[in-house]
């Protein structure tokens, strides 16, 4: 499991510049990282080291990712955002 200084990275890289990107990434960082699990926790770390234009193309729903990790995450936090009433 992610320590919290590291749990407050995350939630300060989920910050993309991307409006799109962060009322997706930003709630969830906040609200759901730290109830997932140690493996999700790596999975969602491991998707912020994406660049903003792969992101974009996932969460818009344009592409999936080949990763199948990142593309279950990615439905994740879509999933997250639509239970949360965050328009996706």
């Amino acid at each position: 499991m992610l320590n919290e200084t590291e749990l407050k990275r995350q939630v300060w890289h989920s910050r993309r510049g991307m409006w799109e990107l962060d009322i997706l990434l930003g709630p969830f960082a906040v609200h759901a990282l730290p109830l997932i699990s140690a493996d999700q926790q790596q999975i969602y770390v491991r998707l912020l080291s994406q660049q903003d234009p792969d992101l974009f193309t996932w969460f818009m729903g344009h592409a999936t990712s080949s990763d199948k990790e990142l593309a279950a995450m990615v439905k994740q936090v879509k999933d997250y955002a639509k239970s949360s009433q965050i328009p996706a």
